[in-house]
């Protein structure tokens, strides 16, 4: 039996691969130099696990990087021209999540590196990061019950990518989704955010920033997009 997979001529172009990258290579290096200043002058705190603050931040920085390089490839390459079905097969989501999902477990690990290995260093009052790192778990929290509840972790890894069907599936409103059309990004994200604060760590909020304002580039670069030719908005 074939794998059911979206056709979308318009996608197997060189144009459509490299769609909005510009716009990701000048932004990511603007929220970088940000993200940067900001944690540069805490980078001589403590260590965690034998690494720096600076060997945690760079370290932070360069998953991020690679993960949604790695994101946009997988994305451009399956929608244009099915890379992953051809060398895998059935198995290709599968494949897929194997790799998608460690990196995506290693982004709150190397936010909450930095902060261990740099805690205390925000010019805060302790109960303030405290009740503003617990008042951000809140909804990261549930948004992320929410993801797996409603909306179901093949999806989230980008199975309309991969299957058919996944483009017929109704619009997700429960949980945190009658809230907000994207739960993952909006809020999810808010963990790590979180995870600073309850550490008091000034890099680890840098850290945070880039993670976040960088995961809106990525939507905005690679997945809008896509989400525009696979459901007939472009």
């Amino acid at each position: 039996m074939s794998i059911e997979h979206p056709d979308i001529p318009a996608a197997r172009t060189a144009g459509y691969l490299f769609k909005g990258q510009a716009f990701h290579l000048v932004a990511i290096q603007g929220l970088f130099a940000v993200a940067y200043a900001f944690a540069a002058p805490v980078f001589s705190g403590g260590t965690w696990l034998g690494l720096t603050v600076a060997e945690w931040f760079w370290l932070n920085a360069a998953l991020v990087v690679v993960h949604q390089v790695v994101v946009w490839l997988v994305f451009r390459g399956q929608l244009g021209w099915r890379v992953m079905t051809k060398i895998f097969g059935r198995a290709d989501m599968v494949v897929w999540g194997l790799i998608f999902m460690p990196m995506l477990l290693l982004r709150p690990v190397t936010v909450l590196g930095v902060a261990l290995a740099d805690t205390s260093s925000l010019a805060l009052p302790v109960w303030i990061t405290l009740v503003l790192g617990l008042a951000l778990c809140v909804p990261a929290v549930f948004a992320m019950y929410s993801v797996a509840r409603y909306f179901g972790i093949p999806r989230a890894l980008g199975g309309d990518h991969f299957r058919e069907h996944y483009r017929r599936m109704p619009l997700v409103t429960g949980g945190a989704y009658r809230y907000t059309g994207n739960a993952m990004y909006g809020h999810i994200f808010l963990g790590l955010w979180a995870i600073a604060l309850l550490a008091g760590s000034q890099a680890a909020l840098a850290a945070a920033f880039f993670q976040h304002t960088y995961i809106w580039v990525h939507y905005v670069a690679t997945e809008k997009p896509d989400m525009d030719l696979l459901y007939g908005d472009g």
